[in-house]
């Protein structure tokens, strides 16, 4: 049975490096309403404790020895115990190799490791909520390199059941723009974007935005 704070969001870190974790230990552990249930230094020792603790949240490092972060990505999304844990992968690089992967594979949203402390505690209480983490610079070259492959689209099964305006909405929120923005590109209320975007995530059976990009840019929505 897990000691965890129940008033409190459950984070756990997966890197290799242990300054990396203590430094990310420290930075959430000071904060009330956050709490570091568990630590691994590999996806595979990382799978074991996340079964035992049920974070909230995991912070995982892409690159990584014995099982990388896509590995263990890949293990909890297809684990039914660990449907609820989202996943948010550190990277050092703004354009990955696997970022994309790791979007395709469930990710739920993406941190650069220099982000500001500040930015990666909002990140948790975002994704905590339900919401996905999706650096505009890092969706932004993802996007572009998708763009610039060779790769068929690849149409989602329930595209065909969104409406003319939620396949608009869809192909905006695969430019990385937030609601705010193109409800300002847009000319409409951020509500208005909200309420597409929300529909279109249940047609789609999206998880989350981050897989409603992910969905966007296979189908080849382009605004």
């Amino acid at each position: 049975m897990s000691s965890v704070d129940p008033g409190k969001i459950s984070v756990a870190l997966v890197d290799d490096q242990p300054l990396v974790r203590m430094g990310l230990a420290t930075m959430i552990g000071a904060e009330p309403d956050l709490e570091v249930v568990g630590e691994a230094a590999d996806g595979s020792a990382a799978l074991p404790m996340l079964r035992r603790t049920h974070p909230d949240v995991v912070l995982c490092d892409i690159r990584m020895p014995v099982l990388d972060g896509l590995g263990m990505l890949e293990q909890v999304t297809r684990d039914a115990s660990l449907k609820d844990v989202r996943v948010v992968m550190l990277t050092t690089f703004e354009l990955d190799e696997y970022v994309f992967e790791a979007l395709r594979l469930g990710a739920s949203g993406f941190l650069l490791k220099d982000a500001e402390p500040v930015a990666l505690l909002d990140a948790i209480r975002v994704v905590a909520d339900g919401g996905s983490l999706l650096a505009p610079t890092v969706t932004r070259r993802v996007i572009e390199e998708f763009g610039s492959s060779r790769r068929a689209a690849n149409p989602h099964p329930r595209l065909g059941d969104l409406t003319e305006r939620e396949r608009e909405m869809v192909a905006w929120v695969a430019t990385g723009r937030s609601n705010a923005e193109i409800a300002a590109e847009l000319v409409v209320s951020p509500d208005t974007v909200r309420t597409h975007v929300s529909r279109a995530m249940v047609k789609l059976h999206a998880r989350d935005r981050a897989q409603l990009v992910v969905f966007a840019i296979e189908s080849g929505l382009k605004i």
